[in-house]
């Protein structure tokens, strides 16, 4: 699962602890990593993530061309990727624990 996700987004901050549980809560089935909309890095990436409490890892690189997909123009966006590489859903707007499980099944 790939979430894109900025400092200055409240649906990012109010969904980012969603995706911290349910990072924490399937690990064996589910990898969470989070993209910075702004492509910050370094030092100011690390206080972005700090500050909003984001538990998983987020990418330097936005991976997204690899599914021939536009830029994102509207936050957050979910990326759920099987296994296998393929893409199988383009969320737009904020995900919650729930919300993101009931696709899982």
């Amino acid at each position: 699962m790939i979430n894109y996700w900025a400092i200055w987004c409240a649906p990012c901050r109010k969904e980012i602890p969603e995706l911290n549980e349910l990072a924490s809560h399937n690990p064996e089935k589910l990898t969470v990593v989070g993209v910075n909309f702004d492509e910050s890095r370094g030092e100011k990436l690390l206080g972005e993530i700090e500050t909003l409490g984001i538990e998983f890892p987020s990418l330097v690189e936005d991976p997204r061309s690899i599914w021939g997909l536009e830029p994102v123009t509207i936050l957050p966006e979910t990326l759920i990727i099987s296994a296998e590489g393929k893409l199988l859903h383009r969320l737009i707007g904020p995900q919650t624990l729930s919300s993101i499980e009931a696709l899982l099944k």
